[in-house]
């Protein structure tokens, strides 16, 4: 049987007794179908991922029993994604599948063309946690509230480059760019930027290009929808900048014996 993951917001230690939510005592009693003592592992985003025992507290509340540490808090890449918002099944899509790219930061962003007037975040941040816990990620990324571009521009943070996904044919391949960067913008924090349907307006694109920090990049000879465009930049960067380029470290021991399963 493979062993159920789960993001939980207590600190983790050996010995500590780490409450459950009701939604997960549930998941874990009613849909996974999980006994008392059945094996667990936990991470928090800040110390490692740990096995656990569960603990089945009366019908709705269950605890995870903590014991062993099975791999250590590491550094991930320090990458954003800021994308306009789009229809819901496909912006559940983003959230999933940029977590599972590695993003550290979601940001929505609202430009003139963006067709969607409301972001559930915490719908957002749901999907965040449950591709984390998936794909054995130790983080679950930040999700944002909406901003609008300008203002997120004005405040934007010094030093963090910003790659700009330009439908009009204006940048070069990005492959061609992230592959002669030099050293320093090569280990500085990114951002990817992907535009809503419709666009960049003029004045957005002419917003975007003034700023010192940006890389403006091309996807190719095919018109992407934005959640594809989105996908693909993030896959690039990962494998020319971020930590797909080395292989992942792994602890000894049988605690894996499939794929980790919510």
């Amino acid at each position: 049987m493979s062993v159920s993951r789960l993001f939980i917001e207590t600190d983790l230690a050996a010995g500590v007794e780490a409450p459950l939510g009701e939604a997960q005592a549930h998941y874990l009693r009613h849909v996974m179908r999980r006994e008392e003592g059945a094996r667990l592992l936990l991470f928090n985003g800040r110390d490692g991922e740990w096995t656990a025992t569960l603990s089945l507290r009366g019908k709705k509340t269950a605890a995870a029993l903590v014991e062993t540490q099975t791999r250590v808090q590491a550094a991930e890449p320090d990458l954003w994604l800021c994308f306009a918002p789009i229809k819901r099944t496909r912006i559940d899509l983003v959230a999933e599948k940029a977590t599972e790219l590695g993003v550290a930061l979601l940001q929505p962003v609202l430009t003139r063309h963006t067709a969607v007037e409301r972001v559930n975040v915490e719908r957002l941040r749901a999907n965040a946690v449950e591709a984390a816990e998936q794909t054995e990620r130790l983080t679950v990324p930040e999700v944002r509230a909406p901003i609008e571009l300008g203002h997120l521009l004005d405040r934007w943070p010094a030093g963090r480059r910003l790659l700009m996904c330009d439908e009009t044919g204006g940048g070069r391949p990005i492959a061609d760019v992230l592959s002669t960067l030099d050293p320093a913008a090569r280990s500085a924090p990114w951002a990817i930027v992907i535009g809503p349907e419709g666009g960049f307006a003029a004045a957005e694109l002419e917003a975007l290009r003034r700023m010192k920090e940006v890389t403006s990049v091309g996807l190719g000879p095919r018109i992407l929808r934005a959640d594809t465009a989105a996908l693909a930049a993030l896959a690039c960067w990962q494998a020319m900048l971020g930590d797909w380029r080395t292989p992942t470290p792994r602890l000894p021991g049988d605690y894996r014996t499939s794929r980790a399963t919510r």
